[in-house]
C-alpha cells in the first residue's frame, strides 16, 4: 500500500507528533508498505532519507505558553498538487488534519481516503482553528469534514476534545512506544552512578509540564533523602535560566539541567532513575513519556490528569498525585524512594504494561483501521 502520512509541526523538531510519525513510518515500511512523509521543515531532515518530503518552512508561533512551529504559507497549493497527482497514494494520513496550513491544504487537494489522527486533547496548542477565524474556520471544517474518511483519536482524553468541534465516530488507537530505542540494556550515565538516587524528568520546560511543582515538592524530598538528585531532561533555554536562578535562590543543591538531549541518548537517562517523574498540570492527552520509563521498568511518579491515568494505574505501575498539588508529589516521590520492593515491584508492572504498547502492535492497529475504512468507503461507492 502507498500511504502519505502528513504533520502540521516542524519535523527537524523532536515532539511527540512527530515522534509518533517517525515511528510508524519506519514500522509500516517494516511491514513492506511505500510511506511517504509530509512535513515543514525549519533545517534538513536526514533520520528518513528519501522517504521524507520538506513542505513548507516552519515558524515558531507563541501560544498559551508555549510554541507550536508550523508552516503558515499560503503558497502550498501548487506543490501539493504536484505531489499528490505524481504520487497517487492509496491512504493519507493526516495527523491533527485541521491544523494550518499543511494538513488542511492537504486534505482539501486530495483525491483518496483520508484520515485524520487527533492527537490534542483541551487547552493544548496547536488546535487554535477552532478558536479562531470564525466563521471562516467554522465553514471549512465543514467542507473538510467531508472529505475525512476515517478518524483516530490517540486516547479518550484526545477523542472527547475532538468531538467538540469534529463529529463522527472515532477509533482509539494509542501512541506507540520504541521498544528498540528505550530498552533496559541502555547503559546509564556514568557522572550519576554514585550512591545518590536520582529522580529524572523528561520534557520541553514549558508551564504545562509542571516543573516548578516537582522543584518545590523536591525541596521536601532533599530534606529528608539528602542522598537524592534530580535530573531534568528537555529542551527550553529561556525557563531553564528562571528555574536555575530559583534554585540557586533557594539553595537547593543537587538539581541537574541537562538541556536537550539527543532521542538516542534519552535511554541512558531514563536508566540512570530510581523513580521517574512527570507532574504536568494538564493538557497531555497521552503518556508517551511515562511508556517509555516504564518500558525501561522505572516506577511512575505522575500527575493524575486523565491522559496520564490513561496510562499508568494508581498503586500498579506508579503513584498518581492531584496536580499542581507539591506535597502530595513530594509524598510520593518520598514514599516511593524508600521503599526499593515497591521501586522493583511497579517497575516490573510496568515493563509488563508498557508491552502493550510496542511499536509492532500499534502500527498493526493503524494499518487494519486503513483496510476497515478503504472497505467502507470502496462499498459507499
Amino acid at each position: 500500500m502507498k500511504i502519505a502520512l502528513v504533520s502540521p509541526y516542524d519535523f527537524a523538531y523532536p515532539g511527540g507528533v512527530t515522534n509518533h510519525i517517525s515511528s510508524l513510518a519506519r514500522q509500516l515500511t517494516l511491514m513492506g508498505h511505500e510511506i511517504k512523509v509530509f512535513a515543514p521543515a525549519s533545517k534538513a531532515v536526514a533520520t528518513l532519507g528519501d522517504e521524507f518530503i520538506p513542505m513548507g518552512k516552519a515558524r515558531p508561533v507563541p501560544v498559551r505558553g508555549s510554541v507550536v512551529r508550523i508552516s503558515l504559507s499560503l503558497r502550498l497549493a501548487s506543490t501539493i498538487k504536484a505531489s499528490l497527482e505524481k504520487e497517487k497514494f492509496d491512504i493519507i494520513h493526516l495527523h491533527e488534519p485541521f491544523a494550518p496550513m499543511l494538513c488542511s491544504s492537504m486534505l482539501r487537494f486530495s483525491n483518496t481516503v483520508n484520515i485524520g489522527t487527533f492527537h490534542a486533547c483541551d487547552g493544548m496548542p496547536g488546535y487554535n482553528i477552532y478558536k479562531f477565524g470564525r466563521p471562516i474556520s467554522t465553514i471549512m471544517l465543514r467542507r473538510r469534514l467531508r472529505k475525512l474518511n476515517g478518524k483516530i483519536a490517540v486516547s479518550f482524553a484526545a477523542k472527547q476534545f475532538a468531538s467538540k468541534y469534529v463529529s463522527g465516530d472515532y477509533h482509539i488507537i494509542p501512541n506507540g512506544v520504541d521498544a528498540e530505542n528505550f530498552c533496559p540494556e541502555a547503559v546509564p550515565i556514568d557522572k550519576f552512578t554514585d550512591e545518590k538516587q536520582n529522580i529524572v524528568f523528561v520534557g520541553r520546560l514549558e508551564r504545562r509540564k509542571g516543573l516548578r511543582y516537582l522543584l518545590k515538592a523536591y525541596q521536601e524530598v532533599k530534606h529528608e533523602i539528602p542522598d537524592s538528585r534530580l535530573i531534568v531532561v528537555g529542551p527550553g533555554d529561556r525557563a531553564r535560566r528562571k528555574y536555575e536562578k530559583w534554585t540557586k535562590r533557594h539553595g537547593l543543591a543537587d538539581v541537574v539541567f541537562a538541556g536537550y538531549v539527543p532521542y538516542t541518548e534519552l535511554p541512558c537517562y531514563y536508566q540512570t532513575a530510581k523513580v521517574f517523574c512527570s507532574p504536568a498540570i494538564g493538557r497531555e492527552s497521552f503518556g508517551i513519556v511515562l511508556l517509555e520509563a516504564m518500558i525501561m521498568g522505572k516506577p511512575i511518579v505522575a500527575t493524575n490528569i486523565e491522559g496520564y491515568a490513561g496510562v499508568v494505574t494508581h498503586g500498579k505501575e506508579g503513584l498518581l498525585v492531584p496536580p499542581k498539588n507539591s506535597g502530595a508529589l513530594a509524598q510520593a516521590l518520598i514514599s516511593l524512594l524508600k521503599d526499593e520492593k515497591l521501586q522493583e515491584k511497579m517497575g516490573a508492572a510496568g515493563k509488563v504494561t508498557a508491552q502493550e504498547y510496542r511499536w509492532e502492535q500499534v502500527a498493526q492497529k493503524v494499518f487494519d483501521y486503513y483496510v476497515k475504512v478503504i472497505n467502507e468507503t470502496s462499498g459507499r461507492k
